[in-house]
C-alpha cells in the first residue's frame, strides 16, 4: 500500500487527518472477521452470511452442516477468528463441535446460535468452551453486535465477552 504524503503542509484527499500533535496517521481499515459457520439449514445459513456480511464486517471462510465436517474442519488448522454453531445439525451436534474446538484449544471465540436457547443449553454450552449463546428467534441483532464489537476491536478476550 503506498502511503499519502502532505506537500506544504497540507494533506492530499486519500490521506487520513493528522492527529493530535499534527503528524499523519496511516489510515487502517478494519480487517474482516473470519467466521466458520456450523448450520445445516440452507436458508438460515445463506440468510446468516448475508447478513453478517453487510452489517458485521464478517467473512465467511467455510461451512459445515454436520459436526464430522466441522470437526475435520478443525482439525486443519486453518486460521478463523469466530466460529458460530448450531446445536441441532444434519447428523451429530454443535455440542461435539463445541468439545472438539475446547479440547484443540482453538484461540477463535465460539458461539452458539440456536432456537433452543434454554437455561440447561447455555449452561453445556458455556461448559464446552462457549463464549456466547445467542437465541436465533430474538437475539440475532445481539449476535450482529457481537461480531462488530470483535471487528472493531473494542471487544473484551473471548469469554469475557459478554
Amino acid at each position: 500500500m503506498m502511503a499519502a504524503f502532505v506537500r506544504e503542509g497540507i494533506p492530499d484527499a486519500t490521506s487520513p487527518p493528522p492527529d493530535i500533535f499534527g503528524t499523519l496517521t496511516p489510515a487502517c481499515p478494519m480487517t474482516p472477521l473470519r467466521t466458520y459457520i456450523v448450520e445445516d439449514n440452507k436458508v438460515i445459513y445463506e440468510n446468516l452470511v448475508s447478513t453478517l456480511e453487510e452489517l458485521a464486517n464478517v467473512e465467511v471462510v467455510g461451512h459445515a452442516s454436520d459436526e464430522e465436517t466441522a470437526v475435520q474442519w478443525l482439525h486443519r488448522g486453518d486460521r478463523f477468528d469466530l466460529m458460530i454453531i448450531d446445536i441441532f445439525l444434519v447428523t451429530g451436534s454443535g455440542l461435539g463441535v463445541l468439545k472438539a474446538a475446547q479440547e484443540s484449544n482453538v484461540p477463535a471465540r465460539r458461539v452458539v446460535l440456536t432456537n433452543y436457547a434454554t437455561p440447561d443449553i447455555r449452561k453445556r454450552c458455556a461448559l464446552l468452551g462457549a463464549d456466547r449463546v445467542f437465541d436465533k428467534s430474538c437475539e440475532l441483532d445481539d449476535l450482529i453486535a457481537y461480531c462488530e464489537r470483535i471487528s472493531d476491536g473494542s471487544a473484551t478476550a473471548p469469554g469475557g465477552l459478554q
